[in-house]
């Protein structure tokens, strides 16, 4: 696998510098054809640079598929109102209690609330990086690597599905399954689409469903499809509470911070690969225990196959 260079920029302010693939050709034109005046009067500032660190000018060209390094404007964002407890800190690992509504890195119009710039802000570490990812709507443990040397170890370790991870989430009730149940099923997340969906054909996902109680699940995949969890419990017909997207998509405001999604990443376990010791990490946080109504087959909520 090709590693991409660093970039030749440092982190600022939590944030590290944008990578712009040129066309080719005059680079301030480019600039200031795609992303308007702003980008021009960075390049006149000296604030673009080339991979190599060299400085772009106005007389700087570039060959296709180039890149140059800058940083962006930040857009206006509404504040996440949550902390982000930490679970656990050494010199390779911080862990932390992600809170709901709080993206896990930079992503479209999500950039400083998320909880890699929060934390690089917070803790002073500029190499603070994400081993994992947790959706936005998903609260529970997340873990970053602190140095850029170490980074690939960890994430190897989910890329290779090497880390034992549950979840607990709270859903409606059907008397008429039967638990522990596992779910193998195609699911697909098309770009441009909200919705992720199962399909016909050689399962990617597999997750293993018991219930506990009351409308309390524990969740164990076996895999790590977008929204796996969200997808497979609807098409049981036992949506997660608080699911804006599944089974319908609802328009929430970004400032409506009241009724978060009903799923925790609970725990992960795995074995470190710089010292060998098994390592187990759990969230301190709790679901609510009642949300209000949930929408089951019971309820009359036909099973989520095709969204």
């Amino acid at each position: 696998m090709t590693r991409r260079r660093a970039a030749p920029l440092p982190v600022r302010d939590g944030l590290g510098p944008t990578r712009v693939r040129l066309e080719g050709g005059p680079v301030l034109a480019e600039l200031t054809r795609r992303f308007g005046p702003a980008a021009a009067a960075k390049v006149r500032a000296g604030e673009v640079v080339t991979a190599d660190g060299g400085i772009v000018d106005a007389a700087t060209t570039a060959r296709p598929g180039a890149p140059v390094y800058l940083y962006r404007d930040l857009p206006e964002e509404v504040p996440v109102p949550f902390a982000i407890p930490i679970l656990h800190r050494d010199d390779d690992l911080v862990v932390v209690d992600k809170p709901h509504f709080l993206a896990t890195m930079p992503r479209g119009r999500h950039v400083v609330q998320t909880a890699l710039v929060r934390l690089r802000r917070d803790l002073d570490l500029p190499e603070l990086s994400p081993a994992h990812r947790l959706d936005r709507l998903t609260a529970g443990v997340l873990m970053f690597t602190t140095r850029r040397e170490i980074r690939a170890a960890y994430q190897g370790l989910f890329a290779r599905g090497e880390v034992h991870k549950t979840y607990l989430a709270r859903a409606g009730v059907d008397p008429a399954l039967r638990f522990p149940i596992t779910l193998r099923s195609r699911i697909i997340k098309q770009r441009g689409r909200l919705q992720a969906f199962e399909e016909p054909g050689e399962p990617n996902a597999e997750t293993r469903i018991e219930h506990l109680g009351d409308g309390l699940y524990r969740l164990t995949p076996r895999t790590g499809r977008t929204h796996q969890l969200r997808v497979q419990l609807a098409s049981l017909g036992l949506p997660i509470q608080g699911d804006p997207l599944y089974p319908e998509v609802i328009d929430v405001a970004p400032d409506d911070f009241g009724a978060p999604l009903q799923l925790l990443a609970h725990s992960l376990e795995f074995t470190d690969p710089s010292t060998g010791a098994l390592r187990r990490f759990v969230s301190r946080a709790q679901l609510a225990a009642d949300r209000g109504p949930s929408c089951s087959v019971a309820d009359g909520c036909p099973p989520l196959r095709q969204l």
